[in-house]
């Protein structure tokens, strides 16, 4: 009897075992469909499409970069020179926002924001090729991304006018920055701003390693301002410096347009982020908060240093807080931008009077000493307080050491192909048309010797 008890329950375990791989196996084979209505179920990743909302901010910052150069950087130099050579700077001005426009679209954009090296892009884009209405660049058409930077690309060399305001003829201004966008503005953003995110060899060095600058403190600022600063040391000073009154014809002027910058710098800052999006709005956040630290820094220490806050003052610190900011806008907290701000305020102050002094150079405009020194300053501090939190890279106090380190690189590199480029540039104007006026003109003034015309009581 126990024998066959033992005998049973031997048999039905060696069949159980027996049925496990086929247990398994039909376990299997009834998973695996319902595995790959699952994977059918599961959405694909989502095509890159054109973003409505993110095309409308872009349109409007375009439009708002571009009233940064005409009207409101033309009024504020055009405020600040004599009476006899304002409408020069308006003309400046002008002119150089039709010819920018030209070169970027025949050439320039192409060589700035497209595969090539380490240093330039390549051709692809001359002329626009192969862009359509459907091209895009990330959720924007093309021809918004291009407009946009196009803006960019305008004001550069227009701030670059203000170091030699009053003494360089109209031909040379025409030839040099025609030649300065192609050969130093384009290069620059190219090395700085253009990534190839699935061949870095394509994109250009700097913006490979890391370089932040989020809207243009290094490209723009730095950029503009040595090359104002090596235009003035081959100029030499205006006839009359030092002994004749050149105070400002109408700081009127100059206020409304210091306004104008101000409110088109939103364009610049919030719609470097290219989206409508939480970025843009800490952009457009930061931006406000340094501008306004900085008009109190350089009110107040100039109020100290003079006995007096002169309006001037508080428009040019207005100005070195929007250029400080430019490359941290996108990658720093507000607190840090308010340290920014009231950095730049007495930074570019100093920079002005006692830095202008010790270099002696006629600055006309403090081109250099606002946005080379607000840029760079900017640049650097970036490199301090940057968070990952904003879409960048840790900086120095978030415990990345290794930040500060490129961005010293973007600088230095920015002034040496800028000062080098200008200075060979200059020279080659001055060989082919000539750069300065004769003493006589800029003595009648360079709107009746230049242009037949005036501003009249």
């Amino acid at each position: 009897m126990i024998k066959n008890i033992i005998e049973k329950t031997l048999a039905t375990a060696t069949l159980a075992v027996a049925s496990v791989p086929s247990s398994i196996a039909w376990a299997q084979d009834a998973a695996a469909p319902a595995a790959d209505a699952a994977a059918a179920a599961a959405p694909a990743a989502a095509p890159v499409v054109l973003n409505a909302g993110d095309t409308a901010w872009m349109l409007t910052s375009t439009a708002l970069v571009l009233f940064m150069s005409i009207p409101g950087l033309a009024l504020f130099y055009g405020g600040m020179v004599r009476k006899k050579n304002v409408l020069t700077i308006l003309m400046q001005t002008f002119v150089i926002t039709a010819l920018v426009t030209v070169l970027w679209l025949v050439i320039s954009y192409s060589t700035a924001f497209t595969d090539g090296n380490a240093y330039v892009g390549g051709l692809s884009r001359v002329m626009m090729a192969g862009v359509e209405n459907a091209t895009l660049v990330g959720t924007l058409p093309e021809t918004v991304y291009m407009m946009f930077q196009m803006t960019f690309a305008i004001i550069t060399p227009a701030l670059i006018i203000g170091a030699f305001a009053d003494r360089m003829k109209f031909s040379a201004v025409i030839l040099f920055t025609a030649m300065w966008l192609i050969a130093v503005y384009a290069p620059i953003a190219h090395i700085i701003w253009y990534v190839n995110a699935t061949d870095p060899t394509l994109s250009g060095f700097l913006a490979a390693e890391g370089d932040l600058d989020f809207a243009g403190g290094t490209v723009v600022h730095i950029n503009a301002g040595i090359a104002g600063l090596v235009a003035c040391i081959l100029l030499g000073k205006r006839t009359g410096f030092g002994t004749e009154n050149m105070a400002p014809h109408n700081l009127a002027l100059t206020m409304i347009g210091a306004s104008m910058l101000w409110v088109g710098w939103f364009g610049f800052n919030a719609g470097s982020a290219l989206t409508a999006d939480g970025r843009a709005g800490m952009a457009m956040l930061n931006t406000q908060v340094a501008t306004g630290g900085a008009v109190l820094s350089w009110m107040f220490a100039e109020w100290m240093l003079r006995g007096k806050p002169s309006v001037l003052g508080a428009l040019s610190g207005a100005v070195a807080g929007l250029v400080a900011i430019t490359p941290a806008c996108g990658f720093v907290m507000p607190g840090s931008a308010l340290i920014i701000g009231l950095l730049a305020g007495v930074v570019c102050l100093w920079g002005v009077t006692g830095l202008k002094k010790m270099i002696g150079v006629d600055d006309a405009l403090d081109v250099f000493g606002v946005h080379c020194l607000g840029g760079i300053l900017g640049a650097l501090l970036t490199g301090v307080f940057a968070v990952k939190a904003n879409g960048g890279t840790d900086g120095l106090l978030a415990g990345n050491p290794d930040q500060m380190l490129i961005q010293v690189k973007g600088v230095l590199l920015t002034l040496v192909w800028s000062g080098v480029g200008s200075f060979i540039l200059l020279k080659i104007t001055d060989l082919i048309v000539g750069l300065r006026v004769t003493p006589d003109q800029e003595r009648e003034g360079l709107d009746l010797a230049l242009h037949g015309e005036a501003i009249h009581s």
